[in-house]
């Protein structure tokens, strides 16, 4: 049989349950917002971070992919023949802005890295906290209910018909009433902390699973990009050995050059007499090409490519140059038509390509040229050559095949030859063709 609990003891238990709820050592950290509607918004802001984060790292492949295809190409450049180092250097310069781009959205990818670390930190202490908060509801819970178990050994109407006073009676089952309602809250409140407490927990692992990830790439990429600087660094100082040993073969022109003109008028003089012959080896070439034509043999169409006829060191290119020896033409204040490579005295000179040898000899200017017609509209010329010329005017030659040797004939600085090519009736860039 139920027993009601005497008046003194009554009120103890009372007591019991109502200093959890007041507050106190008892009561558990009051609840701030929707927790589970933040700890779902912070799971969707975390995702969002981490998506962009894969596309940056996308966008760095792609950034690391064009600049080692840089550095290739300038590599291949400086591997080759007779670098063209106008070019090159450009090319150097290009390479070292996409480092500069790679290099800061690498930083800004580590940066953005920690931050993700931070966020993780906080979040793992949000789930701790979370925890505790959890295990605290629980024990107040438990606790209620073996207190309202007590409490409910004694019915609603025996409290009322044992209370001493109508008043004690209404209070007393209000209270009963407080603590149900109260109860249902609590538990409620239990469901959605661990609602909350998983969604925390996934973030936690989904970000450390997918951060570890990142990491991994990022680190990847750190590799590619210091394999890409050093591939740069040497590419950087072989560009300076080519530009050292350039300056050196053109100081030793230049010196000659002076000697040539000692005073401003010689120097007029000089470029005067270099525009004349000029012109009298174009109207030269003009009349040997007719002469050609006429008896036949030179090809109709030049189908292939060009090689470079001599592996030296290229003192001077085609176009508007800064060379104070050389004549204007055009709007060049100073002009060279051809491509100026240095070497030793005698070294071997090679056919740019396959042809037929339409003078080899002496021009008006006193240098030793060999001109090949490789069609009807393209010849290349190869000047300062030594009079010891193995090929004469008539000879069908091949590519790369030997035709004379570096001299010094004619108006020259030093060893060296001058290749020129003529399209058309015009000289143009040999590189065009090879």
């Amino acid at each position: 049989m139920n027993r009601r609990l005497p008046g003194p003891l009554r009120i103890v238990a009372l007591a019991l349950l109502l200093v959890p709820l007041l507050g106190g050592g008892f009561a558990p950290p009051a609840a701030t917002g929707d927790d589970l509607s933040d700890a779902q918004a912070q799971q969707r802001a975390i995702q969002a971070k981490i998506a962009a984060q894969k596309r940056q790292v996308a966008q760095l492949n792609g950034l690391q992919a064009d600049l080692r295809s840089s550095i290739r190409s300038t590599s291949q450049a400086l591997a080759g023949i007779n670098a063209d180092l106008t070019m090159v250097k450009a090319q150097v310069v290009r390479a070292a802005a996409k480092v500069k781009a790679v290099q800061a959205l690498y930083n800004s990818q580590v940066a953005q890295l920690a931050d993700l670390d931070g966020q993780l930190a906080a979040i793992q202490a949000e789930q701790d906290a979370k925890d505790v908060q959890l295990k605290q509801r629980k024990a107040l819970l438990a606790e209620r209910v073996r207190a309202a178990y007590d409490s409910d050994r004694t019915s609603m109407l025996e409290t009322i018909l044992s209370a001493d006073s109508f008043s004690d009676a209404i209070a007393d089952v209000g209270y009963l009433i407080d603590i149900g309602d109260q109860d249902k809250a609590l538990a409620q409140q239990i469901a959605d902390d661990q609602k909350t407490l998983f969604a925390l927990s996934q973030t936690v692992l989904d970000t450390r699973f997918q951060t570890g990830q990142l990491r991994a790439a990022t680190a990847a990429q750190k590799k590619v990009l210091s394999g890409s600087l050093a591939e740069l660094k040497g590419a950087k100082a072989r560009l300076a050995a080519l530009q050292a040993r350039t300056r050196r073969q053109l100081a030793i022109q230049q010196t000659a050059f002076k000697k040539l003109a000692t005073n401003a008028a010689a120097a007029r003089a000089v470029l005067a007499r270099e525009a004349r012959e000029n012109a009298a080896i174009d109207r030269k070439i003009r009349q040997i090409m007719a002469r050609q034509s006429q008896g036949g043999g030179v090809p109709s169409v030049y189908n292939g490519t060009f090689v470079w006829p001599l592996s030296g060191t290229v003192t001077q290119e085609f176009g508007c140059t800064g060379f104070s020896w050389e004549p204007p033409f055009g709007s060049c204040r100073h002009y060279h038509n051809g491509i100026d490579i240095a070497d030793p005295l005698g070294t071997p000179i090679h056919a740019a390509g396959a042809g037929k040898v339409i003078y080899a000899g002496p021009l008006s200017d006193g240098a030793w040229v060999v001109i090949i017609a490789h069609s009807q509209d393209l010849i290349s010329l190869y000047g300062h050559v030594k009079t010891r010329i193995p090929v004469h005017a008539g000879q069908f030659v091949s590519a790369g095949q030997l035709i004379a040797y570096v001299g010094m004939t004619g108006h020259t600085t030093g060893p060296h030859l001058h290749w020129a090519v003529k399209l058309n009736d015009r000289w143009v860039n040999p590189r065009l063709f090879l």
